[in-house]
């Protein structure tokens, strides 16, 4: 035997029905404190600060890598040799 019953009402009335707390309040309080300090440190926070945070290690190193190359760069032009002081010169 197979019985169906469809029961119709809001959270708020099941809520109560099962005496479970109701927690809307409190959920309310911490999501406002949650903006106000997300807030908070977005504001504190420097643009270059903030994408160095988001970015992942390999793209902020892609950054140094070149500035190694144009200094590489600029060393040749100037007629560098652009090796370390360890050279085999004799």
């Amino acid at each position: 035997m197979k019985i169906t019953v469809n029961v119709e009402c809001t959270p708020e009335e099941a809520r109560a029905f099962f005496g479970l707390p109701n927690v809307a309040p409190l959920q309310d309080a911490l999501l406002e404190q949650m903006k106000e300090r997300m807030a908070a440190s977005l504001n504190a926070m420097e643009p270059e600060t903030l994408m160095r945070s988001w970015l992942p290690m390999q793209v902020q190193n892609l950054g140094a890598m070149q500035d190694f190359f144009w200094s590489q760069m600029a060393k040749a032009a100037t007629g560098g040799s652009g090796r370390g002081s360890g050279g085999s010169e004799g």
